[in-house]
């Protein structure tokens, strides 16, 4: 053997070695701990997560397919949900499936921690093959290997999370692909995926409406070979929206408008697709120039707009329309989801730094490389799913939901970049500046500076520490309420689906905006004098009061609420007999 290849050093398998690290970080991307705490005391990440396991509950115990009540928030009528049972299905499948193999409870752990990860198996999937049909392998592993590291996408998909969210940025990052692919097939993919989106929620409506859009002016500017895309996605759309609103719809409330759930306003825009499509097959091959094309589209838009107004005009001030200023100032603008990026900036929330200058930086870098770079098509549709979450996010923070999951489809091409410009001769500000912005765009590195702030002004955080309402719903705080007898529980609002899932109480309140007269009751009682207390508990018929000292409701008057007072052992009432159970949560009794 020559001496020159006896020396030869072995090179290693880069693409080998990229997969190795995915599999690294799926390993580590979540804690044990979390896991184990899912599945054995039924963690859940948020108030949401925990409605939607007692609406699963229920289901599997017996409550019909289209009774979409929960019966036992301001009972007896209960409250009409507005979420889809096309979600809850495939956990209550999971839960059926495992409770052959485990006790009921174990079931219900096991399949909270199994279905998000099912969901992201399929965002990987979606993700890998989008970026590799745009930008190759290797930006395609990096793709999913930066998705891992990406804090927006991370707690969406995390153990317990069996909200809505992940599955609509499952199926807008399938859009996109789709739209990015182009043709009849993807085209009618991409409408279904639209379709389902909106069954699930209307948190994807402005992404489907800015993808039909795009379809829509690409054919007015190419004409026929954008058409099949046009068309697939014109029927996918036009065909899935109604047959998914008929699966989880009662027939009675076919007709009843709903501005917070896929029903006639938004089945109107799914029709005008449809229509619109049709329009182009059909006249496609007399309208020669863009501008005739242009003249039909703007006709159609016209007429689809026009009709919505004039049908569905409630709808036009969005799902919040009436609701009390009480209930808004001190529910609705104190979510998380709904706070404005100024004001948790304001409140030294410097988490944010975490969320927000990823999707920034992809928004700009998309933008840019659609201007000037190759395979604009792909960048131009990242750019046009990214812009809105960035809009969004700005003034509620759940904008950056979606827009979240677009962040690896822009930094998987521009890591890759980076490694060949790092690995070229010579050096310049054009390698440095491609390696600076391809780790930037890695969420989790913005932990560092998130940190370093909250080091340096402590002081700057005004926002609530989240610790005390976590500790208050946990299993631990909840669970020992069970052991007394069923009975109607006034507690804050945030407790109210801990309560629904680990108790067999009803109860006045929880955080959801259909219940308004729950939400009214709970920020009066709570929050205000002894007699609006009081009214509450007579109004309601409460058996039990509960509160999370750490966690007081507002104050509606200048000295602090008497529940707040009466949880600090500051006051007391005759018709309140306390009641000493384990955990943080204080329980009184209502003496009638």
């Amino acid at each position: 053997m020559p001496p020159a290849a006896a020396a030869s050093p072995a090179r290693i398998d880069q693409r080998a070695f990229l997969w190795l690290l995915v599999a690294l970080s799926l390993a580590t991307m979540h804690a044990p701990q979390d896991i184990w705490e899912t599945i054995r005391h039924l963690r859940v990440p948020d108030t949401d997560d925990a409605m939607r396991l007692a609406a699963v509950r229920d289901l599997l115990a017996g409550q019909g397919w289209y009774d979409n009540v929960q019966h036992r928030f301001l009972a007896p009528d209960g409250v009409a949900s507005h979420w889809s049972r096309l979600v809850d299905a495939p956990i209550a499948g999971l839960i059926r499936m495992l409770t052959p193999l485990a006790s009921p409870p174990l079931a219900e752990g096991l399949a909270a921690v199994i279905w998000p990860m099912l969901v992201f198996g399929l965002f990987c999937v979606l993700l890998y093959r989008g970026a590799r049909q745009n930008f190759g392998d290797r930006a395609a592993i990096l793709a999913v290997l930066v998705a891992t590291q990406t804090f927006g996408i991370a707690i969406q998909f995390q153990p317990g999370r069996v909200d809505h969210h992940n599955v609509q940025i499952l199926a807008m990052l399938g859009l996109a692909v789709c739209v990015m692919r182009g043709g009849f097939r993807a085209g009618l993919i991409g409408g279904g995926l639209a379709s389902l989106s909106l069954a699930v929620g209307l948190e994807g409506l402005p992404y489907v409406v800015l993808g039909a859009l795009y379809l829509a002016g690409d054919w007015c500017w190419r004409g026929r070979p954008a058409l099949p895309c046009l068309a697939g996605f014109g029927l996918g759309l036009g065909l899935g929206a109604p047959l998914l609103f008929a699966a989880q719809t009662a027939p009675a409330l076919w007709t009843a408008t709903r501005c917070d759930a896929l029903s006639p306003p938004w089945l109107w825009l799914a029709a005008g697709g449809f229509g619109f499509a049709l329009a182009a097959i059909e006249l496609g091959r007399r309208l020669a120039t863009p501008g005739s094309r242009v003249a039909l589209a703007a006709l159609c838009g016209s007429i689809l707009i026009g009709g919505f107004v004039l049908a569905f005009p409630i709808c036009l001030d969005g799902p919040f329309a009436g609701m009390p200023a009480l209930v808004r100032d001190h529910w609705l603008l104190t979510v998380n989801e709904m706070t404005a990026l100024p004001k948790s900036v304001a409140q030294g929330r410097w988490e944010m730094l975490v969320f927000y200058p990823v999707v920034l930086l992809a928004s700009l870098t998309a933008t840019w490389m659609a201007w000037r770079g190759p395979r604009r098509r792909a960048w131009s549709v990242a750019a046009l799913f990214l812009w809105p979450g960035l809009i969004l996010g700005f003034f509620q923070f759940r904008g950056l939901y979606i827009a979240s999951g677009f962040v690896p489809l822009v930094a998987g091409p521009v890591i890759d970049r980076a490694l060949i410009l790092a690995a070229a001769p010579g050096t310049g500000a054009r390698r440095w500046g491609a390696v600076a912005l391809g780790g930037s765009l890695v969420s989790m590195v913005w932990l560092a500076p998130a940190a370093l702030a909250e080091w340096l002004a402590p002081a700057s955080r005004t926002a609530l520490d989240p610790a005390g309402v976590i500790a208050c719903q946990g299993d631990a705080a909840v669970s020992p309420l069970a052991a007394l007898p069923a009975g109607t529980v006034l507690g804050p609002i945030f407790l109210g689906p801990s309560i629904l899932l680990r108790t067999p109480h009803t109860i006045v309140a929880a955080p959801y905006h259909r219940a308004i007269p729950g939400l009214t009751a709970a920020i009066e009682g709570l929050g205000g004098t002894e007699a609006d207390l009081d009214r509450v508990l007579d109004t309601f018929r409460v058996r039990y009061l509960v509160a999370c000292p750490s966690r007081p409701a507002d104050d509606l008057q200048a000295e602090p609420a008497f529940a707040t007072r009466l949880a600090r052992g500051e006051v007391r009432s005759d018709r309140l007999e306390a009641i000493a159970l384990p955990g943080p949560l204080k329980v009184w009794r209502v003496m009638r």
